[in-house]
């Protein structure tokens, strides 16, 4: 099976998540600020290696929470 990220909203989320391929291990690459974005939503999707492959997809909805207030 290997994991793929689609559909960010809003498109920056691409620049501050990532999944690893392999494990679909959901990974930050960048830091979070809540004044920018409070929530990220994305759809993984999960394929396998058959003939015909199958594709199975979930939504993801991050919340980005203010630790100063």
């Amino acid at each position: 099976v290997t994991y793929a990220v689609t559909n960010f909203i809003p498109p920056s989320g691409k620049d501050v998540i990532s999944i690893n391929p392999n494990t679909g291990e959901i990974q930050l690459t960048a830091a979070l600020d809540f004044e920018e974005v409070s929530v990220f939503d994305f759809r993984i999707e999960a394929k396998d290696k058959g003939t015909p492959a199958l594709l199975g997809h979930c939504k993801v909805v991050l919340e980005v929470v203010d630790v100063n207030d």
